[in-house]
């Protein structure tokens, strides 16, 4: 699978990625740090790539764009460090690869994972 990591994930969740036969970038290696959520959301479909984050905007974006693409994962972890996000990220694609690569939407919280097939009705 392709990724891109928004600015709220550290960027050894991409290393983590990578290591794991992933393809993915985070925003910091590229400079686009300061890339509009609409702009990451074109970048993410151009690129066939699924949103990891922390934000909850591009969820909606994606949501009223009634597209298909591109997935979302967004965590809302309480502890954001990149060994806990890797360790839910690890378990979400064992568990959603299916959905995340048809296109979803997916929250992952300490309790729970939820998951909304795109497009949101």
């Amino acid at each position: 699978m392709k990724f891109l990591l928004d600015m709220g994930l550290a960027q050894n969740t991409a290393k983590f990625l990578r290591g794991h036969g992933h393809d993915a970038i985070h925003l910091r290696d590229q400079g686009l740090q300061r890339l509009t959520d609409p702009m990451i959301v074109e970048k993410a479909v151009r690129e066939n790539r699924v949103i990891l984050t922390h934000d909850l905007d591009f969820g909606r974006i994606v949501a009223l764009s009634r597209g298909l693409l591109p997935s979302v994962v967004t965590f809302r972890l309480e502890n954001m460090q990149a060994d806990e996000v890797n360790r839910y990220l690890q378990d979400v694609l064992i568990r959603c690869a299916g959905e995340i690569e048809s296109g979803a939407l997916i929250s992952v919280t300490e309790r729970a994972v939820r998951i909304r097939r795109l497009p949101v009705p």
